[in-house]
């Protein structure tokens, strides 16, 4: 199915030239003069190769067709990691690669979308929060301001970040997992 480049995010597969490709980064550049471009960083899914593409956001790419299921994240080991369907209860190992940054912030039992082309991973979709522990921060310094002052923390996955200073050790936080950024205080 052929959508404009413009539509494309990340964690989606596409076909290039009869290759798939998954897309781990896909950024809107919008220069001041001229047309504005997708520039897509991409991991080619035969042999792992990864590459950076440009195209205009009107220009027509193929997508692959893929099959999306939902796992249940039981444990890593080594460089895998290891799901279960939810609907079948078979196991499925996926390689660090394909979780990339993301990996940090899977908790036992955590709830993801695994992409499956022909039975194979291809990416996994996290989810877009996650509560985690504030483990050490910064001191408050007297005198900054509330409005427009963040300190340091480090959470309980070792992921460091910037957070309030009303936020303190021993906090649960509730983080983006695209960025690790602050969303809010966790409401538990």
């Amino acid at each position: 199915m052929k959508v404009n480049a413009n539509q494309l995010r990340q964690g989606q597969v596409v076909d290039i030239d009869g290759k798939l490709y998954a897309i781990l980064k896909a950024d809107n550049i919008q220069p001041g003069k001229g047309t504005p471009v997708m520039q897509l960083e991409m991991r080619r899914l035969s042999d792992g190769v990864k590459t950076v593409e440009r195209y205009r956001t009107t220009e027509q790419v193929e997508r692959a067709f893929i099959d999306e299921h939902e796992f249940q994240y039981l444990y890593q080991d080594g460089e895998s990691y290891t799901f279960m369907d939810i609907a079948t209860y078979e196991q499925l190992a996926v390689p660090q690669e394909i979780i990339g940054d993301g990996a940090v912030f899977l908790q036992e039992g955590m709830h993801v979308s695994i992409r499956l082309h022909e039975g194979t991973p291809v990416s996994l979709a996290m989810p877009q929060r996650v509560t985690l522990e504030v483990t050490e921060t910064d001191p408050v310094v007297k005198g900054q301001t509330a409005a427009s002052s963040y300190k340091r923390a480090t959470l309980s996955n070792g992921v460091k970040t910037m957070v309030p200073p009303h936020i303190g050790t021993g906090t649960r936080i509730v983080v983006n997992t695209a960025d690790a950024s602050y969303i809010e205080r966790a409401k538990d």
